[in-house]
């Protein structure tokens, strides 16, 4: 595999991405942050250059001191063929196969290679599979290779109604000091990595959420080093009061006001989230959102 990290061809692996989207999203939102101040410190990988077949995003190896960590040790990956990624990913030292870590992908085929190179390095593997939502312009971004969205006007968004002010609510951007109450409401955190995570993401990348009476936030939204959008919740006091919908609908407009692309994930059992995202101007992908995590034998899981 080859390090790509001259800017020009970063720039040009970006604009070429975009003709694969959706199955290449999550490396597509990679490279976007990598190519904006690289705030996670990662790297790209590929296969060959300037033609490719595989992708691969993972941290710089000063990211991954801690064995255990699975925010951190994460890697997104993207191939054109897919089934072949088993030969790679064996074959290779791209992954540290003796950490605890996961991999994110966009494609289901992915998985036989991950499995079976798992398999002969003695990892186990947990595959966990969402439905992957995305908007029109994110797809429009395919059918004209540009890596810019249209403005929000030309998009089209939910009633303009969502983005005025309620009484004793502030829309806000969601500060860092609130960290512990979006990892105490993560289903995936509620731990001291998951909060060291949750501390980078909101530091570093587009956060934002609705200050309720006592100034403090009732419902937020985050973002992923992959422009995956997540972490969303309401305090239950405040459910179904409009304000969820209020953020997003702001916040989507502050993305596409920057360029930024997103997209978002939502099991396939939480009937009511994929309603109400779709309310939003997302639909369902033609593909899915796949996870694996992967821990050696040695190693127990936390």
């Amino acid at each position: 595999m080859i390090l790509l990290n001259n800017s020009h061809k970063l720039l040009a692996l970006y604009k070429s991405l975009a003709r694969n989207i959706p199955e290449s999203l999550k490396v597509y939102g990679s490279v976007y942050h990598i190519n904006h101040g690289n705030p996670f410190n990662m790297e790209v990988l590929v296969d060959s250059w300037p033609e490719y077949q595989m992708v691969i995003i993972r941290p710089q190896k000063q990211e991954m001191t801690d064995d255990m960590d699975s925010y951190t040790n994460v890697y997104h990956m993207f191939s054109k063929e897919p089934q072949k990624s088993q030969e790679v990913l064996k074959n290779c030292e791209i992954i540290n196969w003796k950490q605890r870590f996961q991999i994110q992908g966009l494609q289901e085929s992915l998985g036989e290679g991950i499995r079976a190179a798992a398999f002969s390095k003695s990892v186990k593997v947990e595959h966990s599979t969402a439905v992957l939502l995305v908007t029109e312009d994110i797809l429009k971004l395919n059918a004209s290779n540009e890596s810019k969205f249209g403005s929000w006007a030309e998009t089209g968004h939910p009633d303009d109604d969502f983005e005025s002010e309620t009484p004793n609510f502030k829309y806000a951007q969601l500060a860092v000091s609130y960290s512990g109450l979006v990892n105490d409401n993560w289903k995936r955190g509620k731990n001291e990595r998951s909060l060291r995570f949750i501390k980078r993401c909101i530091g570093a990348l587009p956060a934002a959420c609705m200050l309720g009476p006592e100034g403090v936030p009732v419902s937020w939204v985050t973002m992923d080093p992959s422009c995956e959008v997540g972490m969303a919740y309401s305090m239950e006091k405040y459910r179904r009061t409009g304000n969820m919908a209020r953020v997003m609908v702001r916040y989507m407009k502050y993305l596409r006001q920057e360029n930024i692309p997103f997209y978002l994930s939502v099991r396939e059992e939480n009937e009511y989230s994929r309603r109400f995202v779709r309310q939003l101007g997302f639909f369902e992908a033609s593909c899915e959102w796949h996870q694996w995590i992967c821990c050696p034998q040695n190693l127990v899981p936390f």
